[in-house]
C-alpha cells in the first residue's frame, strides 16, 4: 500500500477516532487516513472500565492540585466536552449502552470519610451535584458490608460499552469518507520535502501533517516516549446475574463504582447484568514492555476475584467468564498532555491515565487545533501548553515505580497518612496520587 493524504492520524483508539471524525467534519473535502497496528478498539480503548466523566484533569482534586487558577474553565470545557461526545453519538446513531448514572466513590476505612466530605465540597463549589451518603445510604445504593459511606457524583459521567463505542466511531469515521488501515503498524515517521513520509508494515503513507495517538504503546516522537509509561491494569467478568444475585446488591441507579483507597477496585453493571470488576494491581513491566502475553496474570484475577467476594459475599460461588488486562498510558501527572514535533507537522495527545473515554474527544481537538496553529481558548491554557516531568531512564525508572507502588500501598494500610517518600513527589508535582 502506497497513497497520499492530507493528514494521517497513528492510533485506531478513541483519540485516533475522534481525531478522523473532527478532521472531516471541520474539513468534508480533506483526505483522512487512519493507520492501527492492530484492530480498531485493541489496547486500552477497547479494554477499559468503561467509565466516562466530564474530567479533563483525572478528578478535580488532582486538577486543583496543579492548575487551581485554570479549573473553572477546565471544567467547564469538560462539560462542554462531555455534552458534544453525547450529542455525537446521537448524530452518527452510535449505541454504546451508555448509562448517565454518575459515579459513586465508596469508603472503606475510617480515614477515607473525611476525604469524601472535602472531594463533596469541592465538586459543589464546581457545580457539581455531589450527594454524601452515609453508612446506611450507601449500602441502600449498592449492598455491601464494607461500606461506610459514599460520594455520589450524579453530574458529569456515567458507564458505557467502550468496544461498543470505538466500533461506533469507526463506521462513523468510514461513512465520513476517512481511510481505516488496520495491521498497519508504523515503523518510521520523517519529514519529506513540505510534508510527511510514513513507513508501515504493509507500505507507506505521504502526508501534510500527522495526528500521534498511540496510547501506552512506542510514540514515534521521542518527547511524547519520555513521558509515558505503560501500567498494567486487569479485569474480570461475571457470568450474568441470576434474579437473585440481582435483587441482592440493589444498585438499581446502575452507578460505576470505585473505593476511595490509593489501591482501588472500579466495577460497573453491564447491559445485560453482569459484573465488570478491575484495578487494584497496577503492574510495571521493566523497559516499558507491552504485548498479548502481559493480558493475562493469574496472580491479579484471582487477587480481584477474592477482593470482589469479599466485598459481596452474597456473590460467592458466581463465575466469570472473562478476563483481560491492558495497558494504561500513564503519565506523571495522571492527565493528558499535548504538544507538536517535526517542524509543526506532527501534533500528538497522550498519558491519558485510565480515564480517557470522556477526554479523549477534547484531546483530539486539543491535537486537530495545534496542527492546524489555531489559537483557542484551550489551547491557551498553562494546563494544556505545559508537559508532565519525565520518567527517568531505566532501571531508575522501573525502581521509581515499583518504590511507589510499594509506599502507596503502605499509606493505605496506615491510615492514609503519606510517608517521605510520597511527600517528596507531592513537592515535585508527581500524580502518584491514583
Amino acid at each position: 500500500m502506497r497513497t497520499d493524504a492530507d493528514l494521517v492520524i497513528v492510533g485506531g483508539g478513541l483519540s485516533g477516532l475522534w481525531a478522523a471524525i473532527q478532521a472531516k467534519e471541520d474539513d468534508p473535502a480533506r483526505d483522512v487516513v487512519l493507520l492501527e497496528a492492530d484492530a480498531i478498539a485493541h489496547g486500552a480503548t477497547g479494554n477499559s472500565g468503561g467509565f466516562v466523566s466530564s474530567s479533563l484533569t483525572h478528578g478535580l482534586r488532582n486538577g486543583l492540585a496543579r492548575f487551581p487558577g485554570e479549573m473553572p474553565v477546565l471544567e467547564r470545557l469538560g462539560r462542554e466536552n462531555l455534552d458534544q461526545t453525547v450529542a455525537a453519538l446521537a448524530r452518527y446513531g452510535i449505541e454504546c449502552d451508555l448509562v448517565p448514572g454518575g459515579e459513586m466513590t465508596v469508603a472503606l476505612e475510617p480515614h477515607e470519610e473525611a476525604w469524601l466530605e472535602e472531594e463533596a465540597a469541592q465538586l459543589r463549589r464546581f457545580g457539581h451535584d455531589a450527594t454524601l451518603l452515609d453508612t446506611d445510604a450507601v449500602r441502600a445504593e449498592v449492598s455491601s458490608p464494607l461500606y461506610r459511606a459514599g460520594l455520589w457524583l450524579r453530574s458529569g459521567g456515567g458507564t458505557l460499552h467502550p468496544a461498543k463505542l470505538a466500533w461506533g466511531l469507526g463506521r462513523a469515521a468510514l461513512e465520513l469518507g476517512v481511510r481505516i488501515f488496520e495491521h498497519s503498524r508504523v515503523t518510521g515517521l520523517l519529514r519529506a520535502g513540505g510534508g510527511l513520509r510514513v513507513s508501515t508494515t504493509t507500505g507507506q503513507v505521504d502526508a501534510r501533517g500527522a495526528v500521534l495517538t498511540t496510547g501506552a504503546f512506542r510514540s514515534p516522537v521521542r518527547a511524547v516516549r519520555r513521558r509515558i509509561v505503560p501500567v498494567w491494569d486487569y479485569v474480570l467478568v461475571s457470568e450474568p446475574l441470576d434474579a437473585a444475585r440481582r435483587a441482592s446488591l440493589g444498585w438499581a441507579n446502575h452507578q460505576g463504582v470505585s473505593d476511595a483507597g490509593n489501591q482501588f477496585h472500579y466495577y460497573r453493571l453491564t447491559a445485560d447484568d453482569r459484573i465488570l470488576w478491575g484495578g487494584y494491581d497496577a503492574v510495571y513491566k521493566f523497559g516499558n514492555a507491552v504485548g498479548p502475553q502481559l493480558s493475562q496474570r493469574d496472580a491479579s484475577f484471582a487477587r480481584l476475584a477474592r477482593h470482589l467476594f469479599t466485598t459481596f459475599p452474597q456473590l460467592e460461588g458466581l463465575r466469570f467468564t472473562h478476563r483481560w488486562g491492558g495497558p494504561i498510558d500513564t503519565c506523571s501527572r495522571f492527565f493528558a498532555f499535548f504538544g507538536t514535533s517535526h517542524g509543526g507537522r506532527v501534533a500528538y495527545a497522550a498519558g491519558h491515565t485510565g480515564l480517557g473515554i470522556g477526554a479523549s474527544r477534547f484531546g483530539a481537538r486539543m491535537a486537530l487545533d495545534l496542527l492546524a496553529g489555531r489559537r483557542t481558548e484551550a489551547t491557551q491554557l498553562r494546563a494544556t501548553r505545559t508537559q508532565p516531568l519525565p520518567f527517568p531512564p531505566e532501571p531508575l525508572r522501573w525502581a521509581v515505580i515499583e518504590l511507589t507502588r510499594n509506599r502507596l500501598a503502605a499509606a493505605d494500610r496506615n491510615r492514609g497518612r503519606r510517608g517521605a517518600w510520597l511527600r517528596l513527589l507531592d513537592r515535585l508535582g508527581l500524580g502518584f496520587d491514583s
